[in-house]
């Protein structure tokens, strides 16, 4: 993955979308950082970035990178922030990168439960335009599993929250979360869930990405000891094809197309969706290939 950006401490991850964005370190790691299946952030000590490190790298990115028209806040959740610093810091961008078009950044729902309607109006009134966040579940009992803060009706609200601020909204959902399982499992009900919580959200754009079980992490563990059971190929078609049946958005972008699926779908909500289950179906009957296990990749 390549990543641009100055300055950049530890691992770093961004969306796909956010391949041609200067990524900009506003926080180190990730302020909750006890999911069971995250591995991102397990090396980091959560806490703020320098601002005098932040005014090194948009002085870099003002001489080196004016092509980039880009900037994505990282590290996990960007707009924990404190809301002066987060409001001067999006001044800045504005100010010495003025070409500077779009700037997006990770949000959790903790972060956004922590700022007001009006501060969440302001942010956008500053360049802020979407916010990525991760529900991973409509299923309460599959969040409270995988140790993510908040239940479903507190995505849901601060879903809603960050769209009546204006702010575009990028939702992701992991296929796989429950364990293995076919039909009238926990398995369909964590996808069928999660895409009525899809629907209910109504994003601009909502992505499924695939769970792949990751050394050190507490689910991994949990895979060890005999209490956790990955999902296999034909248990995540079929809960890509729940997802999916549950997904109704007014109108949206619906991927599959992270390195870490079987299969690779973009679609374009609602017009695109009996296309889409389509594409799952035939792949379910062996009719199209799948991408090979090995060119998977978190």
């Amino acid at each position: 993955m390549t990543l641009m950006g100055f300055d950049l401490e530890g691992q770093v991850i961004r969306p796909p979308a956010e391949a041609e964005s200067l990524l900009l370190q506003a926080t180190l790691g990730c302020s909750h950082n006890r999911c069971a299946f995250c591995p991102a952030y397990k090396s980091k000590r959560f806490g703020f970035k320098d601002p005098a490190r932040l005014d090194e790298a948009l002085d870099y990115a003002a001489r080196h990178m004016p092509e980039l028209r880009r900037v994505f806040l990282c590290d996990g959740d960007a707009l924990i922030l404190p809301q002066p610093r987060l409001e001067a810091l999006l001044g800045a961008i504005r100010q010495r990168l003025p070409w500077v078009t779009r700037v997006n950044a990770y949000a959790n729902a903790k972060a956004l439960a922590r700022k007001s309607d009006a501060e969440l109006k302001r942010l956008r009134e500053l360049g802020l335009s979407t916010v990525y966040l991760g529900l991973e579940s409509g299923s309460d009992a599959v969040l409270s599993a995988m140790d993510k803060w908040g239940d479903v009706a507190e995505h849901l609200r601060q879903a809603a929250r960050a769209k009546d601020a204006g702010l575009r909204l990028s939702v992701t959902v992991l296929l796989g979360l429950a364990g293995l399982g076919g039909p009238d499992s926990p398995a369909e009900a964590h996808a069928r869930a999660t895409g009525q919580a899809l629907s209910r959200m109504d994003p601009e754009q909502a992505s499924a990405l695939a769970l792949m079980v990751v050394p050190g992490t507490p689910l991994h563990e949990r895979m060890r000891h005999g209490e956790f059971t990955p999902q296999d190929d034909a248990g995540l078609l079929r809960e890509l094809l729940w997802l999916l049946e549950e997904t109704d958005l007014t109108k949206g972008l619906f991927f599959s197309n992270h390195a870490s699926n079987p299969l690779r779908l973009r679609l374009r909500l609602p017009r695109d969706k009996q296309a889409g289950l389509e594409a799952v179906r035939q792949a379910l009957a062996g009719e199209s290939p799948l991408v090979p296990k090995a060119y998977r990749r978190l």
